[in-house]
């Protein structure tokens, strides 16, 4: 009686000798691409260690310590904001991108600085009409975008210069920096955590009135809401959606009116950061969009659509923050911003093609 081998080629047949199951660094090689969470914090560390060496080998010209990197918390607040705007409307796919945010936030901060430092309005109504305004320029690009079909990134670069010319013209291009507004960076400054607050340096009271309840709002949006659902689905097939009964168009719409309300919430944000409401405040030097957006793809969000986390954004805006911190104390006077440029379009470049090659590897990251 004859006993045929198990074939090679048939797995169910083939013997288990454990060739094939990857090896330690394989496995953490992938689990680095895969979660972007845990790439983003050992280059945290990287960056962290390379400028603190940097710092004590007397190459910058200051010091690179904790009460430094705490105080540059201050730029990331306005970032992690608008990355977690960016969010929203690259994960409801496709194409979607908003580069009329930065404008958004000089136009909404220009009205808020007007009904409250010229006209008396209360805060808390000065802080609510920004809102509003935000959402209602974020609505117009949803409405171009959504329902007319428009491409985001034509549609979102036309009301990007619609939106700067008006924050422009507003006031007649003044700022406006009256004592309500002056008033108003009390919002922004250092404060000591109770507790443990001796211990470590003083955080920027924005981080805990600004960041830390969009961070929790937008990450409940997304995770345990209908709409988050919707959100993630219209990004990854939005046929396969239309047909199981999700309003694409108004899903998609929702996305860009809360992209505008988070910038609205920034422009009071950065009109007490400068205690004055300018009208190029989100425009101005880099601006606030492509940093960002440049936020939101490192952080994991595929460009592409249907895939992003809270976490990964929040990390990211992190990393940038302290990475332009550090770039900044290499170069004397003011030659370290355009280096920042650099910088940030080499880590465009780098997450970009990080993404792709994830995604076509490993099905994207986690």
């Amino acid at each position: 009686m004859t006993t045929t081998a198990p074939s090679p080629s048939n797995p169910a047949e083939a013997p288990d000798n454990g060739g094939d199951a990857p090896g330690p660094l394989l496995r953490a090689w992938r689990a680095i691409l895969t979660r972007r969470e845990l790439l983003l914090v050992i280059l945290l560390v990287v960056v962290l260690v390379w400028m603190t060496a940097l710092s004590y080998g007397g190459y910058l010209t200051g010091p690179y310590d904790p009460d430094y990197l705490a105080t540059s918390l201050v730029d990331a607040v306005p970032l992690a904001m608008l990355a977690l705007a960016e969010l929203l409307v690259i994960v409801s796919g496709r194409g979607g991108i908003d580069l009329s945010i930065g404008s958004i936030v000089s136009l909404t901060g220009m009205v808020f600085g007007i009904v409250h430092g010229l006209w008396g309005w209360p805060v808390a109504a000065a802080i609510l009409l920004a809102v509003l305004v935000g959402g209602l320029l974020g609505a117009v690009n949803g409405v171009l975008i959504a329902w007319l079909g428009f491409p985001a990134l034509i549609t979102t670069l036309a009301t990007y210069y619609a939106y700067r010319s008006l924050a422009l013209v507003i006031n007649a291009q003044k700022p406006i920096s009256t004592p309500n507004i002056q008033s108003l960076y009390s919002l922004t400054g250092a404060v000591e955590i109770p507790v443990i607050g001796h211990d470590i340096p003083n955080v920027p009271l924005g981080v805990f009135t600004f960041l830390v309840p969009t961070v929790v709002v937008v990450w409940l949006l997304l995770q345990r809401t209908t709409y988050g659902r919707r959100l993630f689905a219209i990004g990854t097939n939005d046929v396969a959606a239309t047909w199981s009964g999700v309003p694409v168009a108004r899903t998609r719409l929702l996305a860009y009116v809360l992209a505008g309300v988070l910038a609205g919430v920034v422009a009071v944000y950065v009109t007490g950061q400068f205690a004055s409401a300018r009208p190029d405040a989100g425009t101005s030097g880099n601006g606030l969009a492509l940093p960002a957006i440049t936020i939101a793809v490192l952080g994991g969000v595929a460009i592409t659509g249907g895939i992003g986390r809270v976490s990964g954004v929040l990390l990211a805006a992190v990393l940038i923050t302290w990475l332009d911190a550090g770039i900044l104390l290499m170069f004397e006077g003011n030659d370290g911003t355009q280096f920042q440029l650099l910088a940030l379009g080499a880590v465009l470049v780098f997450c970009a093609l990080l993404n792709s090659f994830t995604t076509r590897r490993y099905g994207g990251t986690r």
